[in-house]
């Protein structure tokens, strides 16, 4: 896994928990999990790409 896809997914991972501890102490909020999930799509694509 190169260098930026592996940042990628560090990030991915990270705003994860990010969303999840805003979600927890504030409450819900949709475009912050709708940013998430474009982002995991993003890395999802880039890894599929670095295996090809």
């Amino acid at each position: 896994m190169p260098g930026s896809t592996k940042a990628m997914g560090v990030l991915t991972i990270g705003g994860l928990v990010a969303v999840t501890a805003y979600t927890v102490a504030l409450g819900g909020n949709g475009w912050l999990w709708f940013g998430w999930a474009v982002l995991g799509l993003l890395t999802l694509g880039m890894v599929v790409s670095d295996h090809t």
